[in-house]
Formats: C-alpha cells, structure tokens, sequence
C-alpha cells in the first residue's frame, strides 16, 4: 500500500531515507531550509557522496514518487506520515546532544496538522525525547490526541546507506501504547516490502529504541576501542594483534567484526553518540553505569597522538624539514564525510609539527580543503607521495589496497610507509624493500 510521507532533513539520513521510501514505492517530499540543497536534489544529485543514491533519487524524480522542498505547508497538507530525520550533533563545549534541529523541525510541523498523523523520529536522540517531543505536539497541533509520536532509529552504515535502507537487518518502532497504536500500523505499512523479505519487525517502547541505535553505537566504539588498546599490548609484548584479533574472533561471542587495529573511529556518530549517551546517564543519575565509555573515548583519541609519534620517529625525531603523505582524509571509505576524521586530525598535527603535508583522498579533498585549507591537496597517490619520506595510509579505500610498491619507488624520497588500518599486504611492501609499520604490528 502506498502511503504519502514527509522526511524532514535532507542530510545524510534525511535525503537517503527520502529516496529509499519512494523506491519502495511511496510518494514521498523532502523538506529542508537548505535552498542549495534542494536544488541539487531536485535534479537528481545529492548534496554528499553516497554510492548508489544519486541513481536512487534520479529513479523516483523521473517517476513522480518524490520530490522536494521548503514548505513545511506543502509537507503537513500532502503527508499523514512524518519523518524527522535531522542532525544531532555534539553542543558546543558539551557532551550532550544539541536538539535544536529536532525540535526547530517539532515547532513548525505540529502547527499546521489539523489532520491525524504519525510521527516517527529517526534521528540518534537522548532517551526520553520522544516523551518530550509528544507533549509538545499534543499541546501545539490542532489534531491534538490524534498525533502520534514515535521513534523508528536509523542504523545506516556511510557507504551501503542505499542497502542498508531497503535491506535493514531489522527494523525497531517505538510507540507509546502497544495497543491500537497508529504508529506501528503506519510503521508495518510503510516498510511492507521489506518485511515480506523476512526482516526482523521488533515493536518495542518509545525509550527502548531511543535506546537501541546509542546502545549499538556504544558497543561497537567499545569493540574498536578494545582492540586498539590490545594493540598497545602487542607492540610492547612482541605480538601481532591481527593474528590475535582472528583468533580471538572465531568466538561466536565475540566475532571478528569491528576487530581492526588502527587509528579509530571518526565520523559524525560513534565519538558524539558515546558522548551524549554518557551526558544522558548523568542527566538520569546513572552515569556510574558508563563511566567505561570516558575510556573508550580516551583509548580512540589516543590513538591519533600515537601515529603522529609513530611517524615522527621514523623520519627521524622531528618532522622540520620532512614530507609526510597522507592517503585518506574521509573517517571512512565510500564516503566523503570528514566529521571528526582521524586522518585528517593526524594530518594537521603533523603539519603543526613542522612537516610538509599532501593528502590525497578519492571523493573527500573538497570538503576537506574547506576544513584543512593549509593542508596541501593531491589529485592522485602518486602526486601525494612525490618526495615523500614516509607515506601513511589513513582511510580504507580498495584504492590504496592496489597499490603496487614498485609504482611509487621513483616517486618517494624513502621507502617508508604505516599503515594506518592495518588492511594492506605486509610481506608485499616489505619483500619490496619498504619499511612497513602498523600499530600493533611492530614486533619485527
């Protein structure tokens, strides 16, 4: 069945989650403020890099299912399913969540419903926002009762956002009454396609899913904390944390996923996610319950000062004078988000120090020279790595996996390189003549 949506927010999430509902077959309008957003979108083309979507919004332009604006009017009169999908990110000089955008969306919405409507929130938000959001709705929308709020969290992955919408691994809706809720109705209808697929459906209370996306982020930053700081182990006990991470990762308890050493996670939800959930804990007088995040937070930003003292130490003691490459500037690959990206906050340390720097990053150099503007920006690897004494491989695109060393033994001053991620061939850059380092890795 085919239902009339409003996604508010034409970000990462909004513009995707937009796109993806009318690909399953709804007439869907995207609302934004942002006018040069719009204008993209309208033709087809998203404001960021997302593999797959563009041909996803240029599918369902073309067939009439979707579009987009900047009436919240036009959203509230065509729509009796609204979807807020707005950012959430760290306050200014805080932990917790700004919500500004969430409840700016919440204000000029609830206005203008005078008809029944279901709203789901997919944006990561502290627990009992929902609570809060529906007080203000009742109090301020002429349909009063007869709007029903609820949360449906995201659990996009940058990169396979496309599929990772159309073929969740399960989908979570939080209502306020199991009973007769419209919510879970509208929720059923709407993703009717993918539920015929056998996806798992888990209806649950509204604070449990708020619950559910900050929990999931706290255990995977935990799991990539937790081996970095087994990494640290390795390098001083003489052990190859990535044998250890295979070995240990064959416990079905544990899995080997998220098990990869490296320079941490970035990006615009793990490191605000933890902090925010830990600012929550605090507001509900449960912050002793996760005091161990303030670790895990401790453990990924350490990381970043440790390759920077990695690669000092092997050009020498002092970066004055040196050339240091810089493969990846985006916190992950397939994307070009550079929000709290490892890479890039290595690389500008290390200029800081005294180097000469030039980064190369397939689809992130844009937006990161609007960051990073004293950074030097390359167009290749190969010009990123001209007189190079060390090369550090920073993100992990298939790019940088194909690299041949032999290509680049004419172009670097030395025949050094880290590996950032620990995803390159070791015995490939070393039986080629090159120092190879990686953290936890250096027992050689």
């Amino acid at each position: 069945m085919s239902r009339r949506i409003a996604v508010f927010g034409t970000g990462y999430l909004g513009a995707t989650h937009a796109a993806c509902m009318a690909e399953l077959g709804h007439q869907v309008i995207g609302v934004d403020i942002d006018q040069q957003k719009l204008e993209k979108l309208n033709k087809g083309e998203a404001p960021f890099y997302e593999p797959g979507l563009n041909d996803v919004l240029k599918h369902n332009l073309d067939a009439g299912r979707l579009r987009f604006t900047s009436s919240y009017e036009e959203a509230a009169e065509f729509a009796d399913i609204h979807f807020i999908g707005v950012a959430t990110p760290q306050k200014r000089g805080e932990f917790a969540a700004d919500l500004s955008y969430v409840e700016a969306v919440a204000t000029s919405l609830a206005p203008l419903l005078a008809k029944p409507a279901v709203i789901f929130g997919k944006s990561t938000v502290p627990v009992g926002t929902a609570t809060q959001l529906a007080a203000l709705f009742r109090d301020l929308a002429p349909a009063g009762d007869r709007v029903e709020v609820a949360w449906n969290p995201e659990f996009l992955r940058e990169g396979f956002a496309v599929e990772d919408t159309l073929r969740p691994d399960r989908i979570v809706v939080g209502v306020e009454s199991a009973h007769k809720s419209a919510a879970e109705e509208a929720a059923r209808e709407v993703y009717a396609a993918i539920l015929a697929q056998g996806t798992p459906f888990l209806v649950t209370n509204r604070e449990t899913a708020e619950l559910v996306k900050t929990a999931a982020n706290a255990f995977l930053a935990t799991k990539i904390s937790f081996i970095n700081a087994m990494a640290e182990v390795c390098d001083a006990a003489g052990a190859d944390v990535s044998e250890l991470a295979d070995a240990i990762g064959y416990d079905a308890r544990i899995g080997r996923k998220f098990l990869n050493a490296g320079v941490g996670f970035g990006g615009g939800c793990l490191p605000k996610d933890i902090r925010a959930f830990m600012a929550r804990a605090g507001e509900l007088g449960a912050n002793q319950a996760l005091t161990f995040l303030r670790e895990v937070d401790s453990i990924n930003m350490r990381l970043r000062t440790r390759m920077v003292d990695l690669t000092r130490d092997l050009v020498g003691g002092s970066f004055i004078g040196a050339k240091v490459a810089v493969l990846g500037a985006a916190f992950k690959p397939d994307s070009d988000d550079i929000r709290d990206s490892p890479a890039l906050n290595i690389a500008g340390q290390i200029q800081l120090q005294g180097a000469a720097v030039s980064v190369y990053d397939p689809k992130a150099n844009e937006n990161s020279r609007s960051l990073f503007p004293t950074l030097e920006y390359a167009e290749s690897v190969k010009e990123a790595c001209a007189g190079a004494d060390v090369t550090l491989v920073l993100t992990e695109w298939a790019e940088f996996k194909r690299i041949q060393p032999s290509t680049l033994h004419s172009i670097v001053r030395q025949r050094k390189i880290i590996d950032g991620r620990n995803f390159l061939d070791p015995n490939t850059w070393t039986s080629s003549g090159w120092k190879y380092l990686a953290m936890g890795r250096n027992s050689a």
